[in-house]
């Protein structure tokens, strides 16, 4: 069990891995939807250690993205999101225990696994850039870079990008450094950013104490939002998460852990995350997944076993249970170009698997789902690789 389980500087580098994709959709669900920080943020403490325990490797959480980002985009009500968890714990529940993901997944050759961790992996690169330039959906919605600090510019230049650029320099220079990780040391700095020019806004409330999350805090929603949960969030959500909190995060374990990451399979994925969203109907949480994107995060910073689930869920769950609804004013002490360094660099480890792939239908293929993803959304992009993977099997058709 203890191989399975350690606490050092890598792990708790690797840990900070998911920071960049969680924490803004978070926060958005709490400053958009109204969402309680309670809620979320034990919900995400819980599902970490689970998650960590039962799969014994370094696995990741993350909001699940289409729900997250059509809920923030149009302000969808509370009732409807707890609907969706839901939803989503239904249809993943019994994907997972018929064996149904298994048959899916044979049917889901390499260059579509290959297409959707490029794909995700140039979505978070982009949104990470999105976050240092100031120029992402909470930072246009605040009508500032870096709403929480007091300086925004240096003469001409956001101080986001000149903050996120020195913080990439500093993680290339430190990526392989096991004395100083790379995340630990960008996450230090950034949090002592906020402390000396930070507006320090709601810190003079800070107040301890213990927050028990509220069963059902938001009431049971009604027919009506089932209904629209169902078809504007849940539905629209499933084929991405089979694609990349599935197949592609089994995948990419499997490359990473051949040894230990047996347990990632596709079958446990699903019901680890249909059990991490009910536990968020119940308590109050966001939809919650394993994304391949984080996993690539994790493991690029340092994070090899369960330990590093333990440390940051433990950190969440202090957050929730002690400091509850005022959560939000730590958080906001560390600025948003920190959480776009994260990204880029989880972006582009994952956009790199892609460099086992040889041949041009397989490229063709891959780029196929980037194009769709970027016109249209990764489940589209998703299902129709399956299609065109399969079709190009045959000898007779030439890219």
């Amino acid at each position: 069990m203890l191989r399975h389980l350690k606490f050092s500087r890598m792990e708790l580098a690797g840990s900070l891995g998911d920071l960049g994709t969680l924490l803004p959709l978070a926060v958005g669900f709490i400053m958009i939807n109204g969402m309680n920080p309670t809620g979320i943020f034990v919900c995400v403490g819980l599902f970490y250690i689970a998650s960590g325990l039962y799969f014994k490797v370094t696995c990741p959480v993350e909001p699940m993205k289409v729900i997250s980002a059509y809920a923030i985009a149009t302000g969808v009500t509370i009732a409807q999101i707890q609907a969706s968890c839901l939803w989503v714990f239904l249809i993943l529940i019994i994907l997972g225990i018929t064996g149904f993901i298994s048959i899916i997944g044979r049917y889901v050759s390499t260059p579509v696994i290959r297409g959707v961790q490029l794909t995700v992996g140039i979505l978070l690169l982009s949104q990470g850039l999105h976050l240092i330039m100031g120029t992402s959906t909470l930072q246009a919605m605040q009508e500032a870079a870096e709403p929480y600090l007091i300086i925004q510019n240096l003469g001409p230049v956001p101080v986001g990008l000149i903050l996120g650029s020195v913080l990439g320099l500093i993680t290339l220079l430190l990526l392989d450094n096991r004395r100083l990780p790379a995340a630990v040391v960008v996450v230090c700095i950034g949090i002592a950013v906020g402390i000396f020019f930070g507006t320090h806004e709601g810190w003079s409330e800070l107040k301890l104490g213990i927050n028990i999350p509220v069963l059902l805090p938001y009431g049971l929603p009604t027919i009506d939002d089932f209904s629209i949960a169902l078809l504007i969030l849940a539905l629209p959500q499933i084929p991405m998460t089979v694609g990349n909190a599935v197949i592609a995060n089994a995948d990419l374990s499997a490359q990473y852990f051949p040894h230990d990451g047996k347990r990632v399979s596709y079958k446990a994925l699903c019901i680890s995350m249909a059990f991490g969203n009910l536990g968020s109907f119940f308590l109050g949480g966001m939809p919650l997944c394993h994304g391949a994107g984080g996993l690539a995060s994790r493991y690029r910073f340092g994070a090899r076993t369960a330990g590093s689930n333990v440390i940051i869920g433990g950190i969440f769950l202090f957050m929730g249970l002690i400091f509850g609804a005022q959560t939000i004013i730590i958080i906001n002490t560390l600025p948003l170009s920190v959480l776009g360094v994260l990204l880029v660099f989880a972006g582009t480890q994952l956009a790199l698997t892609i460099l086992d792939i040889t041949t041009r239908k397989d490229f063709f293929v891959i780029l196929l789902i980037l194009g769709i993803t970027l016109a249209s959304n990764l489940a589209a992009g998703f299902l129709i690789g399956i299609i065109v993977a399969r079709l190009l099997m045959w000898d007779k058709l030439t890219i």
